[in-house]
C-alpha cells in the first residue's frame, strides 16, 4: 500500500482578546486523511479513511505569537502535531492504515436476507 497523508487544520476557535494580544487561537478542529493510490473500491476511487478532533492549545505563553494576519494552515497543522505529540499522530496513522486495510481485504462483511 502507498498511503499518503493529509491534515485539514484551518477551522479554528480563537480569543478575540487574551494576554494583550488579539485574535489568539486557542482550539484547532483538524482532520487527517489516508488515501491509498493503489487499492481502488467499486467505482474506482482510491481507499480512504479519516480521523478528526479538536486539539486544545497552551495559550499562557505568547512569547512567539503568530499574528493572525500571518497565520496559515501550515502554521495550525504544525501547533496540532507539537501538541499531540509523535507517539499521538504514529498510532492515529496506524489506525487509519488498518480501516484501509480492512477496507481492502475484509475480515467480516454485513448482508442481509432478501426475505
Amino acid at each position: 500500500m502507498a498511503i499518503s497523508y493529509t491534515w485539514d487544520c484551518k477551522n479554528h476557535d480563537r480569543y478575540p482578546t487574551h494576554n494583550s494580544k488579539t485574535n489568539v487561537v486557542h482550539t484547532v478542529h483538524w482532520r487527517l486523511t489516508a488515501v491509498d493510490d493503489s487499492n481502488n473500491d467499486a467505482e474506482g476511487n482510491p481507499q480512504s479513511a479519516s480521523a478528526f478532533g479538536a486539539q486544545a492549545l497552551d495559550t499562557s505563553d505568547l512569547s512567539s505569537f503568530t499574528n493572525w494576519s500571518s497565520l496559515t494552515s501550515a502554521n495550525l497543522q504544525a501547533w496540532v502535531e507539537a501538541a499531540m505529540g509523535a507517539d499521538a499522530i504514529t498510532a492515529m496513522k496506524a489506525n487509519l492504515d488498518a480501516q484501509i486495510a480492512e477496507k481492502v481485504t475484509p475480515t467480516s462483511e454485513h448482508k442481509t436476507l432478501s426475505s
